[in-house]
């Protein structure tokens, strides 16, 4: 896990993989690394590999193997609180735990991550990412993105 706490996302360099909780799990036998892509159609799924598979390598563990696992779906609940701050830091808005909960809808309010600000809105499902949608603060005006919920 030391390893990959050090393989940025490739589209917010900002967060490392485990930040985000696209590393789901290490096992020891067989050895593997089992990854869960924030969005089940993330264009950058083949980068996250790479970079992941770089990484093992490089520290000399060449012989684990890579898993991509698509149930259960990525969770934002996953995303740790350090990584949490570091998308706030950047300016982008983590969803609150257990969005992807039953009865919990990814259109609730917002923090800013400007100004602090929760009236915010949604003004398109499509932000700069397919895993994100744009964001405006009705406080400071400011547009900003927001993870979605898959």
């Amino acid at each position: 896990m030391d390893v990959l706490s050090h393989v940025p996302d490739p589209e917010i360099p900002v967060v490392s993989v485990v930040d985000l909780g696209i590393v789901r799990d290490v096992r020891e036998n067989p050895p593997s690394v089992v990854i869960t892509t924030t969005y089940s159609g993330c264009p950058a799924t083949q980068v996250i590999q790479s970079d992941i598979r770089k990484a093992l390598d490089d520290a000399a563990f060449a012989d684990v193997k890579i898993e991509v696992a698509l149930s259960p779906p990525w969770t934002s609940d996953w995303i740790t609180e350090d990584g949490r701050k570091k998308l706030h830091d950047y300016g982008i808005a983590p969803p609150p735990k257990g969005i992807g909960a039953p009865g919990l809808k990814n259109a609730q309010a917002a923090t800013c991550p400007r100004c602090g600000s929760i009236k915010t809105r949604e003004i398109s499902r499509f932000g700069s990412t397919p895993c994100k949608a744009l964001w405006q603060c009705e406080t400071c005006r400011e547009p900003f993105d927001r993870f979605k919920c898959h």
